[in-house]
Order: structure tokens, then C-alpha cells, then sequence
């Protein structure tokens, strides 16, 4: 029997071998439903820090006051693992759809002390610890552990746009006067941005808070930054 033959019956005995033992196994993963796949693999990558010039970006210094009026720096955070966003009580755009998904967020976490969200008003002059308190009521917001803040113009612009690098503006050709972009950021215990990774291995840094989930996805193709911020939040609980 020459060589070439002997290989070729190789190759088919590997080939009958694989199918006898992996090929039901995983027919019996299809039927129970159980499936390896990226977003499985995800679950298990630690979420990335956010680097600028070779430093883990932290959250910066603040005190600003919330809808209790009570002073809130970020040394009352840590500790905790909070999402972070910019926004107005009187935004007739994307500010109800990131409430309202925030507002999911809120929920899945209710009874978790070690979670909180704090949103930064970009309308100072307007939104008082009192109209930011008829907002919370508004849309449901009952955790004690989220702070809507209000400080001044420049500390405010300053935290957003140089701080987290989220823009936020005061334009008054846009609807509302103001511009923002509508992003929440992740920030772990010890005070650190996070974010999960691209397919490419590159942090996300931000997820998209103004997709409005009852309308499907939006112009990107997106309908899980939702869901995957939830998923983030659970890992970094559990770290």
C-alpha cells in the first residue's frame, strides 16, 4: 500500500474520530440551548481601564449639590460602582430616552448598596436642587444612591468636557440650547473609568445612553448598549 493511500485513510479515521465525539456533544449544547459565542467569551474578559498618556484615567475631584440638597463629592462614591452621565431637566430631545433607560438601570439594582448613578445637570442656573427634584419624581427615580448635581457653569463644562471628555455645550440654535452627547460613562470602586472591549480588543470607553429601546435599533445597528452596561455593572460588583 504506497504512502499517499496510508495518509489519506489517516486523514478519514481523524475525521470520523471528531465526528463521533464532538459532533453530538454539540448537537446536545443546540438542543439545551447552551451556546458558546463571543458575547459568552465576554463575560469572562475583565472590563478594560481607559489609559491617557500611559495613566488609568480616575474620576475627577467635585462637589456639587443634589436634588436634597446635600453635598456630594466624588469621596461619596467610592466604594461603589456608578454610572455617570450629563444632562437637563428641560432637554426635549435625547434626555428623556437616557433617563428613562437609566431609570432600567435603576431597577435591576435597587436593592444593591453598592451601586449608584450620578447625572450632572449642563443648565445649572435652571435646574435647582428643587426642579431636580420634581425630575426624579417625574421619572421614577427613587434610589437614594442616585444624584442629580448641580454646580456651577465652569465647574460643570469643566467636569464634562475636560474631565470625562463627554461634550456638553450651551448652543442656543439647538433645541433646548443645549448640545450633549449623550454617553454614560462606567466607573468602577476604587473611582476608575471602565468600559468592556471591541471586537478588536479596544475599550469602548462610553456607552450610548440615548437609544431609545422601543423603537429597535438605532441609526448604528445598536439595540444592547443597555443590556451590556447591565452585564458590565454585575462585573464589577463581583470584582
Amino acid at each position: 500500500m504506497n504512502k499517499n493511500l496510508l495518509k489519506y485513510i489517516g486523514l478519514i479515521a481523524v475525521v470520523v474520530l471528531f465526528a463521533f465525539i464532538f459532533i453530538p456533544e454539540i448537537i446536545s449544547r443546540i438542543n439545551s440551548g447552551t451556546r458558546v459565542e463571543k458575547e459568552d467569551l465576554q463575560k469572562r474578559v475583565p472590563l478594560a481601564y481607559i489609559h491617557i498618556d500611559e495613566q488609568k484615567k480616575r474620576i475627577p475631584s467635585f462637589a456639587f449639590y443634589n436634588q436634597d440638597s446635600l453635598l456630594i463629592s466624588e469621596q461619596d462614591l467610592l466604594g461603589k460602582v456608578y454610572v455617570v452621565e450629563f444632562f437637563f431637566a428641560s432637554c426635549p430631545t435625547i434626555c428623556p430616552i437616557m433617563s428613562k433607560n437609566l431609570v432600567e438601570v435603576q431597577n435591576e439594582f435597587l436593592d444593591n448598596d453598592h451601586f449608584g448613578i450620578a447625572s450632572f445637570t449642563i443648565d445649572p442656573k435652571h435646574d435647582t436642587p428643587e426642579v431636580l427634584k420634581s425630575y426624579a419624581e417625574r421619572y421614577g427615580i427613587v434610589d437614594m444612591d442616585w444624584h442629580l448635581l448641580n454646580g456651577t457653569e465652569e465647574q460643570v463644562y469643566e467636569l464634562a468636557n475636560a474631565g470625562f471628555n463627554i461634550y456638553a455645550q450651551q448652543m442656543e440654535n439647538v433645541p433646548g440650547g443645549f448640545e450633549h452627547s449623550g454617553l454614560f460613562a462606567l466607573i468602577d470602586k476604587q473611582g476608575y473609568i471602565r468600559s468592556r472591549r471591541d471586537p478588536f480588543g479596544n475599550p469602548i470607553v462610553y456607552y450610548r445612553g440615548a437609544i431609545d429601546l422601543a423603537d429597535g435599533a438605532n441609526e448604528f445597528g445598536e439595540t444592547e448598549q443597555i443590556t451590556i452596561l447591565i452585564e458590565d455593572i454585575k462585573k464589577l460588583l463581583n470584582e
